[in-house]
């Protein structure tokens, strides 16, 4: 019975997650399964990935194909590298101790790479939002500008008015008493 490692599709559409199964080769996509082992999503940035290590590493032992994305997903993972060195103690060219230790330090700098991805992304999420935010800052302070100078240039108008208007008045008034001058002279 040839046996593989790969994914099956879960989640609505559009929004996929996956569930990383062990299954007979001829089986469908989502069909029958033997084990569940993980799950895989790929939405999340960096995408977010639960496996069975010890599960995962005992069926590529026992001879588990894993499919393309499978093999992508165990190797980020670190079950290829664990199998590697395992596979190195068998032979005689390592001994448990000293693969334990490689594989220590290779899971070291693995986690602090992913870490680094998430510190930068947080990085970049947060400056992103503090440059929209000055930027809109600037817009609305501009904007304020605006209507400051439109209410002045209408305070400024609505003085000049008033001011005109009462020139207009005392003209006017003056303009009654000469036309009773002239019709006393008359």
């Amino acid at each position: 019975m040839p046996v593989k490692i790969r994914l099956t599709r879960r989640g609505r559409k559009k929004t996929p997650y996956y569930h990383i199964v062990i299954a007979d080769s001829r089986a469908p996509r989502d069909g029958r399964f033997i084990e569940s082992i993980g799950t895989y999503n790929p939405i999340t940035n960096p995408a977010t990935i639960e496996l069975n290590f010890d599960s995962a590493l005992d069926w590529l032992n026992k001879g588990a194909q894993p499919t393309d994305t499978c093999r992508a997903i165990l190797s980020y993972k670190g079950v290829m590298m664990k199998k590697h060195l395992l596979e190195g103690v068998k032979k005689g060219a390592l001994t448990e101790e000293q693969a334990e230790a490689k594989f220590q330090i290779w899971m070291k700098e693995k986690e602090s790479k992913i870490q680094a991805k998430r510190d930068s992304l947080k990085k970049g999420k947060e400056s992103d939002s503090k440059q929209r935010l000055d930027a809109e800052t600037k817009v609305r302070e501009a904007r304020a500008e605006e209507v400051a100078k439109k209410i002045a240039e209408k305070a400024a108008a609505e003085s000049k008015a008033a001011v005109s208007e009462s020139q207009e008045e005392v003209v006017e008034e003056q303009t009654p008493e000469t036309e009773n001058t002239e019709e006393a002279q008359a």
